[in-house]
């Protein structure tokens, strides 16, 4: 098992290895649920809670399961399965708690079960062989990480709206453009932290 230095792990997975804006895993939900900060911030809270939990169990699915049953071969199954129960997990709290969030996610709440973000992480820990806690942190991480940046694209988006635009760059295209000019904000952090 690899124990890198914790901190730098979370701190490479949120600015340097950021899954929307580095790896361009998650683009569904980040152009979907982007057009207001606080859907944005209601989605960024539900992958958060998803992406870590999804690391932690599926640490245990892969090297309590998995490998002593010498099925390594099924973890993309085994993943998808916990991933999609999580989610469920999060769509009837957020029914029951919060039911505007609910409404103004939509269909994007279940897309978190296919969300290659969250699917990403966990083959990650897989891949590089991280320990519990390098795993869970990394997931954590992952996801502040997917939060920061849709928080930040959706306030990006709500000022984009009220300016003066070109007939041709309104609406998606414009919107595609500002996630490009993000991605290359966030190749600064590049190199600064290697693990």
């Amino acid at each position: 098992m690899v124990q890198p230095n914790l901190i730098m792990l979370v701190l490479a997975a949120i600015f340097v290895n950021n899954y929307i804006l580095s790896q361009f895993l998650g683009i569904c939900p980040f152009f979907g649920v982007s057009k207001k900060v606080e859907t944005a911030a209601g989605m960024g809270a539900a992958v958060i809670f998803v992406m870590s939990l999804a690391a932690a169990i599926t640490y245990f699915v892969y090297n309590l399961i998995l490998v002593p049953l010498e099925i390594k071969y099924l973890y993309n199954i085994a993943f998808i399965l916990v991933i999609a129960a999580l989610v469920q997990l999060v769509e009837m709290f957020l029914k029951k708690s919060s039911p505007s969030l609910y409404q103004a996610l939509g269909v994007y709440l279940p897309l978190i079960t296919t969300n290659c973000a969250v699917l990403g992480v966990a083959v990650v820990n897989m891949q590089r062989n991280y320990t519990f806690i390098a795993s869970v942190l990394n997931g954590f991480g992952g996801a502040v990480g997917f939060a920061l940046a849709i928080i930040l694209f959706a306030g990006i988006r709500e000022r984009i709206e009220f300016n003066n635009i070109p007939k041709a760059f309104l609406g998606f295209p414009i919107a595609l453009v500002a996630a490009t000019l993000m991605s290359i904000a966030f190749l600064g952090f590049q190199g600064l932290i290697t693990l």
